[in-house]
């Protein structure tokens, strides 16, 4: 996800812009200054627009240090103590970013960004129906808003809903190969972990996830050369 920027310099003619980058049809985001916090004594004074730009863009912050947490976490999984307290304060800023997207779409519903920022991190803490929830609106006020598409099917996954999660996959594969390929490896990541534990899924399913994977990874080897990935363009 990208970050929004607002200038306060530009307050008079930054309001009510829909933000977005590279090559689709959408406004490209304003750049006319470095962004503000939502603290800041100046917030009060801007739309609520541009306050929701601020807002969204401190829970990207929030969001980008709980990732680096959890990915501490990770590598100290053999140190219990170490590996809890980091995985803690991730969740502490999970939390700061979710209050930071949700003041975001109160102050405008029409952010769909910010909705996604609410997916991503109601994901991370766990909560995959509140998660499902925020995708679904972000995809509904833009469709084509594939970060949502990729996490949204993440939440499927830890849902164990398969089928969606292939659907994305499928719908990724043909719109945003870069999407597709980190669906795909959160997919792989998927099935080695329910090959370790189950969690109520039938052993025939695993292995009939993996021979579909197998043959999607295959399908991907084979036009990577001559379909390159057209990035992130959000």
């Amino acid at each position: 996800m990208k970050r929004l920027f607002v200038s306060l310099a530009m307050a008079s003619v930054l309001s009510g812009v829909l933000l977005a980058s590279g090559g689709s049809s959408l406004p490209p985001p304003p750049t006319t200054g470095p962004p503000n916090s939502s603290g800041s004594p100046e917030f009060a004074s801007l739309t609520p627009e541009q306050q929701a730009a601020l807002s969204y863009n401190d829970g990207l912050k929030h969001q980008a240090k709980a990732d680096a947490l959890l990915k501490d976490a990770a590598a100290e999984a053999a140190d219990a103590k170490k590996h809890d307290k980091l995985a803690a304060q991730a969740k502490k800023e999970y939390d700061k970013a979710l209050r930071d997207y949700k003041s975001a779409t109160a102050k405008n519903p029409k952010l769909f960004q910010a909705f996604g920022g609410m997916g991503y991190a109601e994901r991370k803490l766990g909560n995959y129906d509140a998660a499902l929830s925020a995708y679904d609106h972000a995809l509904e006020l833009e469709p084509r808003y594939s970060p949502a598409i990729e996490y949204r099917a993440e939440a499927y996954l830890g849902l164990n809903r398969l089928d969606d999660a292939k659907s994305a996959y499928t719908a990724l594969f043909a719109g945003d190969r870069k999407r597709a390929d980190e669906l795909q490896a959160a997919m792989k990541s998927w099935l080695e972990m329910r090959r370790k534990d189950p969690a109520g899924v039938a052993s025939e399913t695993i292995e009939e996830f993996s021979k579909w994977l197998t043959a999607r990874e295959e399908i991907a080897g084979q036009t990577s050369a001559i379909l390159p990935s057209k990035g992130d363009r959000w």
